[in-house]
């Protein structure tokens, strides 16, 4: 049964990269049509337009008056922590009225560990050498990289779930940036382990410009290393679990279960090397970049000026 008064608010990252903004919104098109029971509109946090606070507005324009936003992101870290509860208070402060709740991100999920499962495959189906056996192969999965600790121990949960439940002879863990190790040196140690073949996954949502780099920083460890096979797995995008996970965070919220992992969250306890953390207020940092748009915008003023103010809102027949 489809409640008319709540709407669902999906709250991107944001890229230089339009074609990671294309794919972004084929997702949020794709969910909505896959789960039409609710309004849904669509933001981002950084660079493209529209920003979330134009999502915001367009539920609220057409009587929403209960908004569930959810993180597209696939860990809690800064973006999650701060930066869009930040810009959702602030809503939530000018309109009294309407009552706004912020759903988890996609965390450690079954359906997504699935879902990586699956694309891995696929990748491994492109092999020259199919009589190549698992356990002669090595599997790196690349995360995004953050400043939290957290956010960056769950690649390398997810590294070893997939090492373990596929039968992987050894995997790495690498991020395309702000921490260690990065893609280069994982790879370098990587082929000094004796593995015939290497499997690069990158735990992505969508393409962009770490993901552009994570795959040319393969092909250059390909080019010197050619006694051994490279092969690049493509990144999670639209694949339908990751889709069905989104709408049991949905669930989540409405069933009172929305409960984030605060046990090793830096802004809560004092973790070891990021105690002056703890307790820091709750805003956001990318003020400076917000809606400023993509790299194709910065050529095309005229085209950046009609998207800032443009709100898709699917499925409004439900409201």
């Amino acid at each position: 049964m489809t409640n008319k008064k709540i709407g669902i608010m999906l709250c991107g990252h944001g890229s230089r990269d339009d074609q990671a903004i294309k794919e972004f919104n084929h997702f949020v098109q794709r969910f909505a049509e896959i789960y039409p029971e609710y309004p849904i509109s669509s933001g981002f946090l950084e660079f493209a337009n529209p920003v979330i606070r134009h999502g915001l507005e367009a539920l609220k324009n057409h009587g929403i008056q209960h908004i569930i936003a959810l993180p597209i992101m696939l860990f809690a870290a800064g973006h999650v922590k701060n930066d869009i509860p930040s810009v959702l208070q602030q809503f939530s402060a000018e309109n009294p009225a309407i009552k706004v709740e912020f759903g988890r991100d996609f965390a450690i999920d079954p359906a997504l560990v699935a879902a990586a499962a699956e694309r891995i495959i696929f990748a491994e189906e492109s092999s020259k050498f199919p009589d190549r056996q698992r356990h002669e192969t090595l599997l790196l999965v690349v995360g995004r990289g953050t400043s939290d600790p957290d956010a960056n121990a769950n690649i390398a949960k997810i590294s070893r779930m997939l090492w373990e439940g596929m039968g992987f002879g050894w995997a790495e863990v690498a991020y395309s940036g702000v921490t260690y190790p990065r893609v280069d040196e994982s790879l370098a140690h990587a082929v000094k382990l004796g593995y015939q073949r290497i499997i690069v996954f990158p735990y992505f949502l969508f393409t962009g410009v770490l993901v552009d780099r994570i795959y040319a920083a393969t092909d250059q460890a390909a080019a010197r290393n050619p006694s051994i096979e490279f092969i690049k797995a493509p990144y999670l995008n639209d694949h339908p679990l990751v889709l069905k996970s989104l709408r049991n965070r949905i669930d989540e919220v409405l069933v009172g279960e929305n409960a984030m992992n605060c046990l090793l969250c830096k802004y809560r306890e004092a973790i070891i090397g990021y105690e002056d953390d703890k307790g820091l207020p709750q805003q956001g940092h990318h003020h400076h970049v917000e809606g400023i748009g993509t790299d194709a915008d910065q050529q095309s003023k005229k085209h950046q000026k009609t998207q800032q103010n443009g709100s898709v809102l699917y499925n409004p027949k439900t409201i």
